[in-house]
């Protein structure tokens, strides 16, 4: 159950941030892919493209579809995890055991989730190398595989990994830390009523 509450949670939680995650990410792709030189070129560029302000949510749904079952594969994991090691030492995870099973989780998920990543990035960009623009989930998925094999769809895959099993030692085990002082704060107050 407590898997269960994390994920749902964790989906929640992601389909909300990516309000505010999809903007930076078209923005930060684009200019990464050299097609604008300035974060003010390219804010203005994609407002006022076809389409206006909804340009800059362009890969919305394909990103809340690739950290939603990054979710549902990071967090049982995580939580698995921690449970094994507080069974097999008979007390609960450390805050730092907690952090190593936020990088194994976190790893697995960033390889499994990398194919949504990749297209996800191709939507945003707009684009291919040859100028020749990017339909939708299913096109851009199909594009790929025909022109360039699956194997373009694992491209990146060491840094993605390498940064969100980072990410998943520094936030998953900072969470856990945050999480035990809360508690412990929370059982005191109580035992001064």
């Amino acid at each position: 159950i407590g898997a269960a509450k994390s994920m749902i949670a964790a989906s929640f939680g992601e389909t909300i941030a990516c309000l505010v995650r999809v903007p930076t990410e078209n923005v930060k792709q684009k200019m990464q892919a050299g097609l604008y030189k300035t974060t003010s070129e390219t804010l203005h560029a994609i407002r006022n493209a076809p389409g206006g302000w909804t340009n800059f949510y362009t890969g919305y749904w394909t990103t809340v579809l690739r950290e939603v079952p990054f979710s549902f594969i990071q967090f049982p994991i995580w939580e698995g995890m921690k449970s094994s090691i507080a069974s097999y030492q008979g007390y609960d995870a450390t805050s730092f055991q907690a952090a190593f099973c936020g990088t194994v989780s976190g790893s697995f998920a960033a390889a499994v989730t990398t194919p949504l990543d990749v297209i996800k990035t191709r939507l945003m960009l707009g684009k291919d190398v040859n100028g020749k623009a990017y339909n939708g989930l299913v096109n851009t998925f199909n594009r790929i595989l025909r022109e360039e094999g699956w194997r373009a769809f694992f491209s990146g895959i060491a840094p993605r990994v390498f940064w969100i099993g980072l990410g998943g030692f520094v936030f998953l085990g900072s969470y856990d830390k945050i999480n035990k002082i809360l508690t412990r704060r929370g059982e005191d107050d109580k035992k001064t009523f």
